[in-house]
């Protein structure tokens, strides 16, 4: 028995060793990262706490399989002892995860009880289904089942199989570290080497702020635009070369340089999410900065505003940001200068709802939150012999424009526009009122849940105050709701103050995941980001931006053979995935590249069926801007992986001539409703094509609202496929509650039959 415990002894005092050892050469690379502070919990953006470390969300660990070729020492351990009996091994097993004092230390391990559970589990497996254990921990067993032992012994070579399955146990603190994002200012060294002048430009929609903001913009020798649209970097490259003032464009998914030689300009206009934080200007505007609390993109004002290196930087957006972004700038020690502006031309809001489209009159828009109503009201306008323009969030660029100057044209016929809140920036509108046709638009929160709730104050001012713009012809704006109920609530909404804007969105770098994934190199992208989230902690200034379409993509494509750069980037690569068409896509991108076959255009026209035919219905017209999403993000990726997307030039050119395709298909939508419509009237495929016109008046406020429109509905399903399309009720609940519905309508019919029986008895 001394043989044994010696070499117990000199076995445990090597492990110890090692351990020690391994613990001493994570501690050598803390240094790892820049000067970073912790997030706070996502679902939680108003904590105000600086502790340095918060409870670990356990459930985002997943247990790795312990392999068995580690076994070196064959059978010395039964040479020195003899076999084990495993009914007895068992029950030492069992009393050692009883023991309330192993769950203690387990616990200062940071081995909470879902983890030890999980971990006992796999060590009981370990040792009771391996043949041969290693000489140390087969002699600890077996003095313990003779009596020699104490049952205590075993929990460091439990906490040495724990750490196997749980990697991240032995590195928490360094993770910790590397997601330590509580001073996001210290990230931008470039920024924090000079004094930077903030000023903001305060005012609502149509007030010149952005105006004054790009005069400073012009006259400087060189700056960078910053703005929340493609079309409104657009706007600003035309506008500032129009000045003779040279500009470049660079959005995601373009690049246009005015130089015939290639070379920068001094001045830019981009997509806030492409601003370099690296190069000097002497002039930064950053628009619309309410946007700083958006849950998905909130993280790239925040970043302009910390990280442009830019001697002035004009800051244009809503007086509620004011407060909030000199609160930040204190964490800079930059002073803000503040410029408010009033609106240029006054807008009122009506005492009468419209109530029907018979009162429609020209310069009325009229603003949904989903597409089918737009295609409901389009075609019930048309039969009132009127023409309109469409305008939606998923059309292309070149679309919403062609249809604002079919709208603004004085000659046109068509002088009443259909659309959503798309019209709230980025496009110059000539509108006399706009009528909310519902006050309830549907939402993602920060947890990433669906809402559907009524429109804050913010986003209703935003959108009426299109209604009688400085240049357009109408210098009074109007605004109204289409349901008598509704404009109560409106004037509601409008006369509350603009909620304060309290935190700004962050978001994990590729840095931060890379470093991450070198201490937990088998855990999955999605899985890094969880834990990065969970371990990431903010001070009360900060949110964690929404990731769920992060994870989308990185689950999508978690099966296909990508370094972690690679992979990164194509999960934040800006695509819609409710269409299917576009994720399709996206996997078939992730899945040739992988190969490292190039894209070439002809793959690419090979895979959207190029050329396309001109819609002849509504599900034609979607999947047309389907392929044209599939298109920007071919172009997206192009200037990301330049030698695998590499014919970028002819893409963009087969989508400019989409986007033509698709201007035809909207001038002509009504007839595009009609064809869905006869396609649905007909009874060879009433059951495989759904008419996507849908008459929503029963969710026109959210909140149990009676009222009846008085125009005729354009189908009788509607409601049940808006709540199928919302997620508010699945396809399965549908049928069940059709089926539900006809029993109680057969059983209603009987039930009448036999009281008619009774009667004539």
């Amino acid at each position: 028995m001394s043989v044994h415990r010696c070499v117990y002894l000199l076995s445990r005092s090597h492990i110890r060793y090692r351990v020690c050892a391994s613990t001493a050469a994570v501690a050598n690379n803390t240094t790892l990262h820049p000067t970073r502070r912790t997030f706070e919990n996502l679902s939680s953006r108003h904590s105000s706490s600086y502790s340095s470390s918060k409870p670990l969300d356990t459930s985002l660990f997943v247990p790795l399989t312990v392999r068995s070729d580690e076994v070196s020492s064959g059978a010395v351990g039964e040479e020195l002892t003899q076999p084990l009996d495993k009914s007895e091994l068992l029950k030492v097993l069992n009393r050692f995860y009883k023991r309330k004092e192993m769950q203690k230390l387990a616990a200062d391990q940071g081995l909470d009880a879902r983890l030890f559970h999980q971990a006992f589990v796999s060590f009981r497996k370990y040792v009771l289904e391996m043949n041969s254990l290693n000489a140390d921990l087969h002699i600890i067993l077996n003095d313990i089942c003779c009596g020699a032992g104490h049952i205590d012994d075993i929990f460091p070579y439990f906490m040495r199989h724990a750490k196997q399955i749980f990697p991240m146990l032995d590195c928490i603190d360094d993770l910790r570290k590397i997601s330590d994002l509580r001073v996001p200012a210290n990230w931008y060294p470039e920024a924090r080497a000079i004094q930077r002048k903030i000023v903001f430009h305060a005012g609502p929609t149509n007030s010149g702020k952005t105006y004054h903001a790009i005069q400073r913009f012009l006259a400087a020798k060189s700056g960078v635009y910053c703005g929340p649209l493609k079309l409104l970097a657009h706007e600003i490259y035309e506008k500032s070369n129009d000045a003779g003032v040279p500009c470049d464009l660079v959005t995601g998914e373009e690049r246009i340089f005015v130089d015939p030689e290639g070379r920068t300009s001094g001045h830019i206009a981009s997509t806030i999410e492409m601003c370099s934080v690296t190069t000097p200007y002497e002039v930064a505007v950053i628009d619309e900065i309410q946007m700083i609390k958006d849950p998905a993109r909130g993280w790239a004002w925040t970043r302009a505003l910390l990280g442009l290196c830019a001697e002035e930087i004009h800051v244009c957006g809503e007086a509620a940001a004011v407060d909030f972004v000199t609160e930040l700038m204190y964490t800079t020690g930059e002073e803000v200068e503040v410029h408010n502006y009033k609106r240029l031309t006054p807008f009122s809001v009506s005492n009468h709802a419209v109530e029907s489209l018979d009162n429609l009159k020209p310069g009325d828009c009229i603003v949904c939150f989903n597409k089918n109503d737009i295609y409901s009201i389009s075609r019930q306008i048309e039969v009132r012999g009127l023409e309109c323009a469409v305008i939606y969030g998923s059309l292309p660029p070149g679309t919403k424009l062609a249809q604002a100057k079919k709208f603004n044209d004085p000659d046109d016929p068509c002088k009443i526009l259909v659309a959503t809140d798309a019209i709230g920036m980025g496009l110059n509108l000539s509108i006399r009122r706009i009528i909310f046709n519902s006050l309830v638009k549907p939402s993602v929160n920060e947890k990433g849940e669906r809402e559907l709730d009524t429109i804050s104050t913010s986003q209703a001012l935003q959108i009426a105050g299109r209604a009688g713009r400085f240049s357009s012809v109408f210098k009074e704006g109007e605004v109204t709701t289409m349901q008598r109920d509704d404009l109560t609530v409106l004037k509601e909404i409008l006369g509350k103050p603009v909620d304060p804007i309290e935190t700004a969105g962050l978001h994990p770098t590729a840095e931060q995941i890379e470093m991450f994934a070198y201490h937990l190199p088998q855990a999955t992208l999605s899985n890094l980001i969880d834990i990065f989230v969970s371990l990431a902690q903010v001070d009360g200034l900060y949110f964690v931006c929404n990731i769920d379409d992060f994870k989308f993509l990185a689950d999508m494509i978690q099966h296909i053979p990508l370094n972690l750069r690679s992979r990164y980037v194509f999960c934040t690569a800006p695509i819609n995935k409710k269409q299917a068409f576009v994720c399709t896509s996206f996997l078939k991108f992730a899945r040739q590249f992988s190969r490292d076959e190039p894209l070439t255009f002809n793959w690419v026209c090979r895979h959207v069926n190029w050329p396309l035919a001109p819609p002849k219905n509504i599900k034609d017209l979607v999947h047309l801007e389907a392929v044209h999403d599939v298109l920007d993000l071919y172009l997206w990726l192009s200037y990301r992986f330049m030698d695998m997307f590499p014919d970028a030039n002819l893409v963009r050119d087969i989508q400019k001539e989409l986007d033509g395709i698709i201007q035809v298909g909207v001038r002509n939508i009504t007839r595009l409703i009609r064809a869905t419509e006869d396609q649905s009237a007909s009874p060879e495929t009433a059951t495989s094509v759904r008419l996507p016109v849908l008459d929503t008046s029963s969710l026109r406020r959210g909140r149990g609202s009676k009222n009846q429109r008085k125009e005729p509905s354009v189908t009788d399903s509607s409601l049940s496929s808006r709540l199928v399309q919302d997620g508010l009720l699945t396809k399965e609940l549908l049928q069940q509650l059709q089926k539900e519905w006809v029993r109680e309508q057969n059983g209603g019919d009987s039930n009448s039959a036999n009281k008619g029986k009774r009667k004539k008895k």
